[in-house]
């Protein structure tokens, strides 16, 4: 993964790569393998973990959130998504490399699932050097908000509690517990 990052800072000649921050010797690493790759290691720049609002309102100051391969964000992806970061997933073959794709999925934006890494990192490309198709999945973003299953929580609440009511009378018929269905 590591190496489709840099070979997409090296195609996109004014971009960064953010990351959260950690140990000293981590953005040593990080730094020294992208020069090793042709990347100035000053182009990976840290920010330090902040207060919930905070960190979602710096979202807004990205342009793409680049998921990662083996492992998916989950709790950070999401938040990019509620910020209204666009973000481009390409899902493996586990439950933690699928994450990002089930996210894209449900705020009704899976054309940013990429079916390869080859892909992921040409449509990075070509998104970072078309700002206005850039805007417009921003702008998209920003209208599934109000509309998408990911941040529907009144209805996450109706079918998470219809899915307790079915398992309890399951339950309560002296059933195994077998799989339900719920319908929304």
């Amino acid at each position: 993964m590591f190496d489709v990052w840099m070979r997409i800072l090296k195609r996109v000649p004014d971009s960064v790569l953010w990351l959260l921050d950690g140990p000293a010797e981590t953005l040593a690493n990080l730094r020294r393998e992208a020069n090793k790759r042709g990347v100035a290691g000053e182009r990976l720049i840290t920010a330090p973990r902040l207060e919930p609002d905070k960190h979602l309102a710096r979202h807004r100051l990205a342009d793409l959130f680049l998921d990662t391969y083996f492992y998916n964000g989950h709790t950070t992806l999401s938040d990019a998504l509620w910020a209204g970061l666009p973000a481009l997933t390409c899902p493996g073959q586990s439950f933690p490399s699928r994450v990002g794709a089930s996210l894209l999925n449900a705020v009704g934006m899976p054309e940013l699932i990429m079916p390869d890494l080859a892909t992921f990192e040409k449509t990075a490309v070509r998104l970072a050097e078309n700002p206005a198709e850039l805007r417009d999945m921003r702008d998209k973003l920003d209208q599934q908000k109000q509309t998408a299953a990911l941040f529907d929580t009144a209805r996450f609440a109706r079918l998470l509690e219809q899915a307790y009511r079915q398992m309890w009378t399951v339950y309560q018929a002296g059933e195994d517990p077998k799989a339900i269905t719920i319908v929304s």
